[in-house]
């Protein structure tokens, strides 16, 4: 819903879009699209997907028609070969995606791939494959990982406007771990205590901020926003890597 409602968080985005030096182009992994294997999507103009239901006629109407990068797609491929990384010819952009880039990029102007999640690895997989794609950011491609930190709709409460304690708590933990720089424990999220259970009781959501964290540079700033957490059991705290400019 932060898509089509004015809400913080969509305002802190917006208000990153503009700080951020302008990319190239996006890679963004998003919690929406696991597959066995690992994946980009190929098309020179990607169609946008509203993988959801039970949601306003508004949010079904939304189009974000930002242009692929199937150079940046093939490229990528390429730097992932050992694993086998292929293009999806057909596959568009899911709303793990397009609703945070809506707020930060809204003219839908920078060209945007995804890479998909093969949810049957574990974090330390996943970290390792991320950090084989540093290059890139200096070649003016911005990584978004789009996802939470704690995630368990079966245990969401809409009547809320904050978090359980456990949410809460583990939210902290992480934010912890990532100003430390201690992305080994971050990788290992299931160690993280027993409140990782209920955070993180699929990987899907959490996975994303791996591939942020393993682009960081030594001594690399990193900053957090939107920390804090709503409808009990979904955290919205949100990371940037690397120095940001004023607004």
């Amino acid at each position: 819903m932060n898509a089509i409602e004015d809400s913080p968080f969509r305002r802190a985005w917006g208000e990153l879009g503009q700080r951020l030096p302008r990319p190239e182009a996006i890679l963004c992994i998003s919690a929406h699209w696991e597959t066995r294997g690992v994946f980009l999507t190929g098309p020179a103009a990607p169609p946008t997907i509203h993988d959801f239901y039970g949601f306003p006629d508004e949010l079904f109407a939304v189009r974000y028609p930002a242009p692929g990068a199937p150079e940046l797609a093939q490229r990528a491929a390429s730097m992932l070969e050992r694993h086998g990384a292929g293009l999806d010819p057909e596959r568009g952009l899911d709303h793990g995606c397009w609703s945070v880039l809506l707020a930060m990029y809204p003219d839908a102007d920078v060209p945007v791939v995804q890479l998909s999640l093969d949810t049957r690895e574990p974090g330390p997989f996943h970290y390792a494959l991320a950090r084989e794609l540093r290059p890139l950011r200096d070649e003016g491609v911005l990584i978004v990982g789009s996802g939470n930190l704690v995630h368990n709709l079966r245990l969401a409460d809409f009547a809320l406007d904050s978090g359980y304690d456990w949410a809460l708590r583990f939210d902290a933990l992480v934010r912890g771990r990532i100003e430390a720089g201690d992305h080994a424990a971050l990788a290992a999220y299931s160690e993280l205590g027993p409140d990782a259970r209920l955070a993180v009781p699929t990987p899907e959501h959490y996975l994303p901020l791996l591939y942020a964290l393993a682009v960081q540079d030594a001594g690399e700033p990193v900053a957090l926003f939107n920390t804090g957490a709503v409808l009990g059991s979904i955290s919205m705290t949100s990371v940037v890597v690397g120095a940001i400019g004023e607004a």
